[in-house]
């Protein structure tokens, strides 16, 4: 039982009581009158409650490696995740598929659900054809129960320069495994700086019968009028926390100003390597990009934009949930929903993380880590 959580469920609720049962919210309600041996009742005395946040973007095996092997980023840790407020993620490859493999990937994704996480995983990576686990998109999206869809590059100088039909042909045999499948069954598209941009996108949705929404563009902070076209076309835009939370909040800002609010997504892209490129494309420098971004870039949206914290939170929870399908189960507070929350400090700092009904942070002590991690 939480009792006294000033609410946002994402968006704010007021004082109330929370009831978890097992790994689901069996009820909320102004005050709650519950009794039974074993119930442990946390008095949060009017601190702030939310969702657990959801990172669509996640390289859980480590991306990297254009600057050597030696460049490869490690694979993500337990620890990480839990501090950094997230409860469910979306694994994927990047630039590199050989040293990385879809098969380490869903491994990886099936061990951070045995840890205590919601995790799912995306087939192929930057290159076309798609690397699988099946020899098939559409087989490993139906039969691999936590794959929901496909990765892919465009407008990048590192990806497979797809054409117009080859990129046809992937989103429909991933729309029809979704379809099959019960799933999103979309095409996530690592969007480079390319003049490209999204050009191609908005003229297959323009000249196909193909819905927008399995086309998932994302890394849109350099491309926001671009990305502001294609939500119009009805489709998802999905932004990245990168480097600069502060200059990530501002072309967010940007955004929600001219695109359905609804269409907007953040993610981190956590893990994976932020190369800097020189005119000629050259690598003149490189890092990892940090999860722990996700919501500093939520907070910076809100105390540096003036964005209302609920609405800013949406893009890590229900927006997004809703993108992948998995809302109300995840990506908001009610009766039945799944017991992924957090509880934040007065100045809003991530305190305690619940993810399933199980307490993993509590007063930012860690009671969970990866097997092998100190």
């Amino acid at each position: 039982m939480i009792k006294n959580a000033d609410l946002y469920a994402p968006n704010p609720l007021g004082l109330r009581d929370i009831l978890l049962s097992s790994s689901q919210i069996a009820d909320i309600q102004p005050e709650i009158s519950f009794s039974y041996p074993g119930t442990r009742v946390i008095d949060v005395q009017g601190r702030k409650v939310i969702p657990g946040l959801i990172d669509q973007h996640v390289h859980i095996t480590g991306g990297g490696g254009e600057s050597g092997f030696a460049s490869r980023v490690p694979e993500l840790m337990l620890s990480t995740v839990i501090k950094a407020g997230v409860t469910t993620l979306v694994g994927l490859l990047g630039t590199d598929s050989r040293t990385r493999s879809v098969e380490n990937l869903f491994a990886k994704t099936k061990a951070l659900n045995e840890e205590g996480i919601t995790a799912y995983c995306l087939t192929g990576a930057y290159e076309y054809p798609s690397p699988t686990l099946t020899g098939s998109v559409g087989d490993d999206i139906i039969f691999v129960n936590e794959c929901i869809g496909v990765k892919l590059a465009i407008s990048d100088h590192r990806s497979s320069n797809v054409t117009k039909e080859e990129l046809i042909r992937l989103a429909s045999e991933a729309r029809i495994a979704g379809l099959v499948s019960g799933k999103p069954g979309y095409v996530h598209l690592h969007t480079g700086a390319d003049r490209a941009k999204l050009d191609m996108l908005v003229d297959i949705i323009k000249t196909t019968p193909i819905p927008p929404k399995h086309f998932r563009p994302t890394h849109l902070g350099r491309n926001v009028e671009a990305a502001v076209e294609f939500a119009k076309l009805g489709g998802y835009i999905d932004f990245t926390s990168g480097e600069n939370p502060s200059q990530s909040a501002e072309r967010i800002k940007e955004a929600i100003g001219q695109a359905p609010f609804d269409r907007i997504t953040l993610s981190s892209d956590s893990n994976g390597s932020m190369p800097k490129w020189g005119p000629k494309w050259e690598l003149v420098g490189i890092t990892a990009a940090k999860m722990s971004t996700l919501y500093e870039t939520i907070l910076a949206l809100h105390r540096e934009q003036g964005v209302p914290l609920g609405k800013a939170l949406c893009l890590v929870t229900e927006n997004i949930a809703k993108a992948l399908e998995i809302y109300p189960r995840k990506g908001c507070l009610k009766p039945e929903s799944d017991a992924d929350l957090l509880i934040l400090s007065e100045n809003l700092e991530i305190e305690w993380m619940i993810a399933k009904g199980r307490i993993l942070m509590e007063e930012k002590k860690l009671l969970a880590k990866g097997m092998y991690e100190d």
